[in-house]
């Protein structure tokens, strides 16, 4: 399974250059042409950066994906302000380094409208100078985060700590326990998300009995799940990401951490990453996310949605909200909103409209930005993974707020 995570070079180059109609631009560049020419103004360039190779390349080829989508709907559609929109796409190969370049290649070599993009926060914090500062560029990040993101010009469109932790660890105290362990990545999500969930756990009558941080390519979590077996943890809230959280979750398993009723718990847990592990190993673990699929049993929209996404891209890369899938078609669509009610296409005009854009139909329900915070309401749900599937076991009563900025 984590072969498949593991998306190099030549397999993205078999599964999305040819198949897509995108013209290579670069190493690591693409391009969608607009479908028609406006010769007075030319088209409006929307760039997208996201990890098409490396770890989290399961996400990122996702989040490139439902931009290909929105945006030949937008065109379909006759464009925006009579204009057609030309995609330009970045791998930022979940690699720093290589991911500053390739976004500079949008702000300087193509000149885009607007960059969205990025999935973990170290790589929202390595483009965003790149962007927002030196490329005087609107950005809009798609990710579930640790908040605290308050820079001018950058919009988030994913969850907040708020959003996923104040009705989910409570419900996780209530159908779990009041034991938690809090193993983690060591980067600034895991960071940051645990102290606000550390409050939450304590305000509601629970209690961190550990909370511990690892390197991103750790695998061998032996001593971390003695811990929490020897401390009858109740609950593992986990920030372990890909390629740890897979042997991570195997080894609790192993442990009998969920034969003597252990709960699992992570807030990025999508049915993307419900496919690292055997359904038995992660059974029972509880997520709390703005859309998962099962929602297109009771919702029209989301069905819409998901069949659109199926029929354009079939295969293992999945419309799904931990990750950023259902962020990217959220932030493109409010965008398009914002633009709509510029009436033109500079940051300047486009951030003041964005600042309080709705949308009526998105994943999950409707949204809107929280004025003056460039962060984002929506509906939330906590679902629990039964078989290899999620089954939806609580839901907000309409759009949370995301308590940011």
């Amino acid at each position: 399974m984590l072969d498949r995570i593991q998306l190099t070079r030549r397999r993205f180059l078999s599964n999305f250059a040819f198949a897509s109609g995108a013209v290579a631009t670069g190493v690591g560049s693409w391009v969608i042409p607009a479908p028609w020419a406006n010769a007075a103004e030319g088209p409006i360039k929307v760039g997208i950066a996201t990890d098409l190779t490396g770890p989290i390349a399961y996400a990122g080829n996702a989040d490139a994906n439902v931009a290909k989508m929105v945006i030949k709907e937008i065109n379909a559609a006759g464009g925006l302000l009579g204009r057609p929109l030309e995609l330009y796409i970045e791998d930022t190969a979940s690699n720093e380094s290589v991911a500053v370049g390739n976004v500079r290649k949008l702000i300087q070599r193509d000149k885009v409208d607007m960059v969205l993009g990025g999935i973990t926060s170290s790589m929202r914090n390595a483009i965003k100078d790149p962007i927002v500062a030196r490329g005087k560029t609107l950005y809009i990040y798609p990710q579930l985060y640790e908040g605290k993101e308050c820079t001018p010009y950058l919009f988030c469109t994913g969850p907040t700590p708020a959003q996923q932790c104040d009705e989910f660890i409570p419900w996780l105290i209530k159908n779990g326990g009041k034991k938690f362990a809090l193993p983690s990545a060591n980067y600034v999500w895991p960071h940051t998300l645990n102290v606000y969930a550390r409050k939450v756990i304590e305000a509601n009558g629970g209690e961190v009995v550990f909370e511990e941080y690892y390197p991103l390519d750790q695998v061998d979590f032996s001593s971390t799940v003695n811990r929490i077996i020897s401390n009858k943890v109740d609950v593992v809230f986990n920030t372990v990401i890909p390629p740890g959280v897979g042997p991570f979750f195997k080894q609790l398993y192993e442990a009998g951490f969920l034969k003597n009723g252990g709960r699992l718990a992570c807030v990025y847990y999508d049915e993307n990453t419900l496919n690292i592990n055997q359904a038995a190993e992660i059974e029972g673990l509880a997520s709390c996310l703005d859309y998962f699929k099962v929602l297109t049993k009771e919702n029209p929209f989301d069905a819409k949605i998901q069949a659109a996404y199926e029929k354009d891209f079939p295969g293992n890369f999945l419309f799904a909200a931990g990750s950023a899938a259902t962020g990217t078609y959220r932030g493109l669509k409010l965008w398009e909103a914002a633009v709509k009610e510029a009436g033109k296409i500079d940051r300047e005009s486009v951030a003041a409209a964005l600042d309080h854009a709705k949308i009526a139909e998105g994943p999950g329900g409707p949204a809107e930005m929280v004025p003056g915070k460039r962060h984002c309401k929506m509906k939330m749900y906590t679902a629990v993974a039964k078989g290899g599937n999620y089954e939806i076991v609580a839901r907000s009563n309409g759009l949370v707020d995301p308590k940011e900025c």
